[in-house]
């Protein structure tokens, strides 16, 4: 296979970001002496304007950070909950089980509290050392790039239905061109005013750190979004804004193949790498061809298997029991795989194994391809003494309003809330939604020296895109630009996060470099194929960075599907 790019490698460090100038900005605070969390901080708040089309400030930013010191990476949820003063079947009774475009699918916005909280734990720098690319990329403007223009084009719909989105995505009343200055001065003036309060603060670091969230969640731009949503019908509260703190955990460990893969909790869809992880190590892989049918196939029925469990059990644990143990055990993987036929695919999603909590209802069925809602980046970082971070920062910015003035979205994540409250996934005052960016890390080598943060975009892709990657890595051998770079296949049976939620009964994507011969054999097992261009930004953006502490290197892999790059030094 012939590789888009090379392999990046170093001595010291190497981040690898879903846009190059977030790359650049985090590569730039790490030869300036920040760490590994400063850098992929700046990296995140620079993916806020920069891919503003896909991920918000204002948005969600779930993150996982393994400092070189403790054998555990941590999480920070970045996620808000639904206020307060929801009414629990809002959606039901008003909307007819449907959540719509604008303001009432609005959640705490918890990007800022979460790279304030990575900060003041992990981090070395002030708010203002790592926001300084972001407002600069945002007040002088960068060029529109392909993938900004493609995702305005496709939904410029949502971006004329607000004159504040308008006046930002569809400058002089069209669509900007590739290559064209784009420009958002207000959201420049947001970050700068709480760079500002920060130098105010009087105090050391932490002080200054809190004085920039404070401005945020109980200050002016609090303020602004509560008085701004609550006109235009929305149910956020400056009581939801002061009171929100993003929730710190250990993350989720799986022992694989002699190393451990960490992943978020059951709030977003990050175990089902793990789901999907022992089903794989329980059935093997001996003789199977890296993406021939058997392969595809089986991979296949396994992550329908995990999607189903997802479905059925992931929720906000403090709203309802997830039988994280008994989905991760060994029986439970078997049980799984006695339901694949190696020749037959299943035309709908796997039943429940495991008592439910929750009442799951059948999602509207489609015959169509899928339409993700467009939106998130991702973020690797490894530094010279072997800290590690990963992040997936996220929310788009065409089905909300724009807050005039602040040049940002409050996070329109409700939309991954089911509208029935009784879902395990559904809807209720104070409960984060089920989330589907999921930052993950990989453990391995003597004594856990060696680290890999990897993650990706792509919505119910994301986890698929992260396993195929991570295979391709650990299991045929590819070096890691070749195991991004190696065509893809996603499969969609089972309901969308996204609403409407819908199902696409037995449909897999499949990547135009996997051979026709291998769709036909599909076919033939009884899969519904569609498929994506060579290289689709639809079938993820997997980047990651690899220590290698016994040769003292590290090294870096960009999806090509996307503008990522990794840079080192």
């Amino acid at each position: 296979m012939t590789l888009t790019r090379p392999c990046v490698g170093a001595t010291r460090h190497v981040v690898s970001a879903g846009h190059y100038l977030a790359a650049s900005a985090a590569h730039d605070v790490l030869e300036g002496g920040g760490n590994a969390v400063d850098a992929g901080c700046a990296a995140g708040l620079a993916l806020g304007v920069v891919q503003s089309d896909l991920v918000n400030i204002g948005g969600v930013a779930p993150i996982m950070v393994r400092m070189a010191d403790s054998p555990t990476p941590i999480t920070i949820d970045g996620l808000g909950v639904w206020p307060a003063g929801l009414p629990e079947r809002h959606f039901l009774e008003r909307h007819g089980g449907e959540i719509p475009l604008g303001v009432e699918r609005i959640v705490v916005p918890a990007a800022i509290d979460a790279w304030v909280t990575a900060l003041e734990r992990f981090g070395t720098l002030r708010f203002a050392d790592v926001a300084a690319a972001a407002i600069r990329y945002a007040r002088e403007g960068i060029p529109a790039h392909p993938l900004l223009v493609d995702t305005i084009t496709e939904q410029v719909e949502g971006y004329s239905r607000w004159d504040s989105n308008a006046a930002i995505y569809l400058p002089g009343g069209r669509v900007p061109k590739v290559g064209e200055r784009f420009l958002q001065t207000d959201l420049a003036c947001t970050l700068q005013f709480l760079c500002d309060e920060e130098a105010a603060a009087e105090g050391d670091r932490l002080t200054g750190l809190a004085a920039a969230r404070a401005a945020f969640y109980t200050g002016d731009v609090a303020r602004k979004i509560v008085r701004f949503v609550q006109a235009e019908g929305g149910f956020l509260a400056l009581s939801d804004m002061a009171e929100f703190r993003c929730r710190v955990e250990p993350a989720l460990a799986t022992a694989w193949r002699g190393t451990t893969v960490f992943t978020c909790g059951p709030w977003c869809q990050g175990p089902a790498l793990a789901l999907a992880l022992n089903q794989i190590e329980a059935a093997g892989l001996e003789g199977l061809g890296h993406n021939d049918a058997a392969y595809i196939h089986l991979l296949t029925e396994i992550l329908n298997n995990a999607f189903a469990d997802r479905e059925y059990h992931f929720t906000d644990p403090r709203f309802g029991e997830v039988p994280l143990e008994r989905l991760l055990s060994e029986a439970h993987a078997r049980a799984r795989l006695r339901e694949i036929d190696p020749q037959c695919a299943r035309a709908g999603m796997p039943a429940p194994i495991l008592p439910l909590d929750g009442r799951v209802a059948a999602a509207p069925l489609s015959g169509d391809s899928p339409r993700p809602e467009p939106d998130t980046s991702y973020v690797a970082v490894v530094d010279a003494a072997g800290n590690a971070f990963s992040a997936t920062p996220s929310d788009g910015s065409w089905t909300v309003p724009v807050v005039p003035g602040l040049g940002l979205v409050p996070s329109g994540r409700g939309s991954q809330s089911r509208p029935d409250p009784a879902h395990p996934a559904g809807v209720r005052a104070g409960k984060r939604p089920r989330l589907t960016p999921n930052p993950a890390m990989l453990v391995a080598g003597a004594a856990d020296a060696d680290v890999m943060p990897f993650g990706s975009p792509g919505g119910d892709v994301q986890t698929q895109a992260m396993l195929q990657v991570l295979l391709n890595r650990r299991h045929f051998g590819m070096d890691l630009q070749a195991s991004i770079d190696a065509p893809r296949f996603a499969t969609f049976n089972f309901p969308s996060s996204f609403a409407p939620f819908t199902h696409h009964a037995g449909l897999v994507k499949l990547e135009g470099r996997i051979d026709e011969s291998v769709a036909e054999a599909l076919r033939a097992k009884g899969h519904r194929i569609d498929r994506w261009p060579d290289f689709d930004w639809r079938a993820g953006g997997v980047c990651a960075v690899e220590s290698d502490r016994g040769q003292g290197l590290v090294f870096g892999g960009a999806d090509p599907r996307r503008p990522s790059y990794a840079i080192g030094g």
